[in-house]
Formats: structure tokens, sequence, C-alpha cells
């Protein structure tokens, strides 16, 4: 079993990185908690809709066996390559540098490693690494108990990134099917803005298990756009958690793409820590056959005078099933929040499922929030009025999906990855759109 598997390679694996004491009883708290909590399970409300049980039937390698090496040629296309960007790169779980552009120069961009192991990260890691992210979440602390690589981005004060970063991970297929758990931290200093892109890619048809988390921290004043592109092949795995930490007057953005892979579960925790703070959480998911999306999302309002955007859309076609499980927590101090959350979704088949449960918790009394949820089919009088106006039935389809996932597209602040986003969802539609793409 994997559980059993993960377990007995802790040992061996502590032996491998060099960690300060502090690190070792974090790791060995962690791996007691999913020792204790194991996997979770349909039995948990969190996880009702999405079991595991038929992905953790594979014989996962937890540490690849060997370098893998990836020529640019062979990826290219998976990068937003039209402009230039800050890259971090990883290949079955280890650093590709031929792949990479990182830097230091006024900011880091760099390796998770480094940062977990080198005395001059010390006090940052001591300060920010795993102090947002769940220490009761099974997976998160199993990532946590085996965490050594990833993407390091530490920008200082009153730094306006001048290149968005891309953060890579690819899986070769080199093992039979291969488990991953990158760790990223993210800090993002007052005043200062900056734009990350996330994928995992699998370049063949192995199955993978990734299960990543990522910490943002955004100081006062601070602007981070955050996008995931979520593209996989059919047997790719997903998991992600990603916990962000915000203090006043900052502005984040997590926009979630989901249109591949197996399974997919997207974590999404806002935590406030300051007034007049703004949180946007968006997502499209078009997906088909058998695939699975569950998007599972928290914002935790504990200050006044914030602001909360949630908008995810979702198109369903043959046998797919998707999940919107979306929580406001309002704490009584937080009053003035405004808290808006919607979910709507298009049903293109009979045998497609969402499973949408918004969820509001109030505990101030000066507040608007509110919430909404739609399931619904094409309107077939607008398919008609766009036929009578000569445009083909399956055109006439695609352009009514994209007018529908078009609000979440608007806020893409990356020209490039907003045309290439465009790209994507016109080739899942079966269409070309006869606009700029």
């Amino acid at each position: 079993m994997l559980k059993e598997k993960l377990l007995s390679s802790f040992m061996a694996f502590e032996e491998q990185v060099d960690v300060h004491s502090e690190l070792h009883d974090v790791r060995t708290e962690a791996i007691k908690n999913f020792e204790n909590k194991g996997f979770p399970s349909k039995k948990e409300e969190a996880w009702k809709y999405t079991s595991l049980n038929a992905i953790l039937k594979n014989d996962f390698t937890v540490f690849p066996k060997k370098d893998s090496l990836v020529g640019f040629k062979e990826v290219k296309k998976y990068f937003i390559h039209e402009i230039d960007t800050y890259k971090v790169v990883f290949v079955d779980g280890i650093f590709s540098s031929n792949l990479s552009s990182t830097t230091h120069d006024g900011i880091d961009v760099c390796l998770m490693s480094s940062a977990l192991n080198k005395p001059k990260y010390k006090m940052v890691i001591d300060t920010y690494f795993n102090q947002i992210a769940s220490k009761d979440e099974s997976l998160t602390s199993l990532n946590t108990a085996f965490a050594n690589e990833g993407a390091y981005i530490n920008i200082p004060k009153s730094k306006v990134v001048n290149k968005p970063i891309e953060i890579m991970y690819f899986s070769t297929g080199t093992e039979a099917a291969l488990m991953v758990q990158p760790r990223n931290l993210v800090i993002v200093g007052e005043n200062s803005h900056v734009q990350i892109i996330e994928r995992h890619q699998s370049l063949n048809d192995n199955p993978i298990l990734t299960n990543s988390v990522t910490e943002i921290f955004a100081q006062k004043r601070a602007i981070v756009d955050y996008y995931k592109i979520q593209n996989d092949n059919h047997e790719a795995n997903l998991i992600d958690n990603t916990y962000v930490s915000q203090k006043q007057e900052s502005h984040v953005s997590v926009q979630t793409f989901s249109f591949g892979g197996n399974l997919t579960r997207n974590n999404l925790n806002f935590y406030h820590f300051g007034e007049r703070l703004t949180s946007t959480l968006n997502g499209i998911t078009i997906i088909g056959e058998k695939q699975h999306v569950d998007h599972y999302t928290l914002v935790h309002h504990a200050a006044p005078n914030c602001e909360s955007f949630q908008d995810y859309k979702g198109i369903f076609s043959d046998n797919s099933i998707g999940v919107f499980n979306g929580k406001v927590y309002v704490e009584k101090e937080a009053q003035k929040t405004n808290a808006f959350q919607k979910s709507n979704n298009i049903l293109l088949g009979n045998k497609s499922t969402i499973n949408a449960k918004p969820q509001l918790e109030i505990f101030a009394d000066d507040v608007k929030c509110s919430h909404g949820c739609t399931v619904g089919q094409l309107d077939e009088t607008a398919l008609f009025y766009m036929q009578q106006r000569g445009i083909p039935k399956k055109e006439a389809k695609a352009l009514l999906m994209y007018a529908f996932s078009n609000a979440v597209i608007e806020n893409i602040k990356i020209p490039e990855l907003k045309q290439r986003i465009t790209k994507i969802i016109a080739d899942k539609l079966g269409v070309k759109l006869g606009f700029d793409l």
C-alpha cells in the first residue's frame, strides 16, 4: 500500500536531506499526522464527492531512480514562450538547470531545497515555512514531511517584478508510476507586484500523482496574480493545496484553469490578517470523458472592511464529474465585509455530473455576503437564433460556451496567457473561434 511505502520511506528521506533540527521536528510531527489520518476518504465531508481509491491502487515510485534529461524543444509548447519569463523547472521532481532561468538580482527566484538547507535563508524559512499551511489536513502534512524541492520566490518590498515567473513540473514517464510532492513558498513584500504561472505536465501516459503545496504571503499593499494551468494527460492526478496569507490593502488573485488530467483536486485557502484587502478566486473547468475536477475553497474573513470574490464556471460533458465546495467564513470582528461567491455550470450530456455546495458562515452583523449556484444546459433559444443567422450549430454552441466563460478570461492580466487560454478553450470545444487568439 502507498501509505506504508511512504511511512517506511520517511527515515531514508530524512537521511538524504541536510536539514536543521527545527525542520526535523516539523517533518516528524507532519508524518505522525499523516500516519494517524491516512489518505482522505469519502467519509470526510470535505471529500464527500471525490474518491482517491482507484488512484492509490497504482504502485507509485516515491523517489525517481535517475535524472531524466528533457530538451527545450520537447517542452517549448508548454511555456508562454512568446514573452521573456523567469523559469523554475523540475523534471520528475528534480530541478532542471538547462530549462530554468532563475535569479538573485534584487529578487530571489530559485530552489526550495537551497532555501531549506542554506544558513542565509534560515530566518526567512523559520518565519514563513509551514506557517499558513494546514497542520491537520493529511495530504498537506504528507507534503510537509517530504518537502524538499520546489520553487522559492521572495520579492523584497517596493519591487515590481519586470516579467512573469513560470513554475513548471514535467513528468517523463521514466517510472511506470511516479508520485511527486513539490513545495512552493512565495513571499511578496510591501508594495510589490508579481505575476506567477504554475503548470504540471506529463510527457507520456504513465500514471502520476502530484501532491503539491504552495504557501503565498502577501504583505501590506502587495499585488499577486497567480495562474494555475491544468491541462494534463488523462493518467495524471493532481492534488493542489494552496494557502494564502494576506496583510492589509493587499490584492491576491488565484485563477485556476482546469481542462485536463484524470483527477484534479484544488484546495484553495485564503486567510485575512489586515483591513481593506481583496481576495479573488476565479476558475474555468471544461472536461469530458471520465475526468473529475474538484474545487474546494475557503476564504476566512477575520478583519473588517475586506472583500472577496469567487467566480467559477464549469462545462461538463460525457461522464465527467465536477465539484464546487466553497466556503466563506466571516468572523464577528469582520464587519463591513463584502463577500461574493458564484458557481455556474453547464451540463452537456445526460451522464455528466456537478456537485455544488456553496456555504456562508457569518458571525458579523454588518456585511454584504451572497452566493449563487446554477446548473443548466445551453440556451436552446439562443442556439436557434444563431443558427438562423447562418452560424453552424457546432460553432454556435462553442460561441455560447466561450461567452459563458469569458468573464473569467477577461481577468487574465497577461495578454499572451489570455491568448493561450483562449486557444486551449477553442481546442476543448473543438472549433476555431473567429477572432484574435
